[in-house]
């Protein structure tokens, strides 16, 4: 599969995202990557960087009112569900279709922002240790550049502690 030439032949997910990018007066605007990015490790190899660096998403389903939970961590970090869920409520799991219905992405490719739905975002404390962090944009091949503090002033989500302890 060959990449897309231009901005406008890229996924739906990806142009939503480099679109809210550009309404925020982000300075980076998103980059596609020549190979997918599915996981932290892979995307961090790919942009040459540290698995940390990665801004890693995953989505929990609200069990109150069955929206997404998305909390965006560092790449090297396991997210612990029950510290999400002292801030949340109860949660489940989300499979690939539930993720892909509330965010309008694909698991692999779930941005910050830009999503189908409402969801409740939280971003662990982890991420601070750095000033560079990267984030999917929409898409497998998407990423975007941006800060810690800069995630936290997109998205308007508080941060928590919400990862496991060694």
């Amino acid at each position: 599969m060959t990449a897309p030439a231009s901005s406008a032949e890229r996924p739906e997910g990806f142009q939503r995202v480099a679109a809210a990018l550009a309404a925020c007066g982000h300075p980076h605007a998103p980059r596609w990557l020549d190979v997918p990015a599915r996981t932290a490790q892979e995307a961090a190899d790919v942009l040459g960087i540290t698995v940390g660096q990665v801004a890693k998403s995953v989505i929990f389903r609200s069990r109150h009112d069955d929206s997404a939970v998305l909390v965006v961590t560092a790449g090297d970090q396991r997210v612990d569900e029950h510290r999400v869920a002292a801030h949340t409520g109860p949660l489940g799991r989300a499979d690939a279709e539930f993720v892909k219905a509330r965010t309008g992405f694909s698991i692999g490719g779930v941005a910050p922002l830009a999503h189908a739905t409402p969801v409740t975002t939280l971003i662990d404390r982890t991420l601070f240790r750095f000033t560079e962090i990267w984030a999917a944009a929409g898409h497998p091949n998407g990423v975007f550049r941006l800060s810690p503090q800069q995630l936290q002033q997109l998205t308007g989500a508080p941060v928590a502690d919400v990862v496991q302890q060694p």
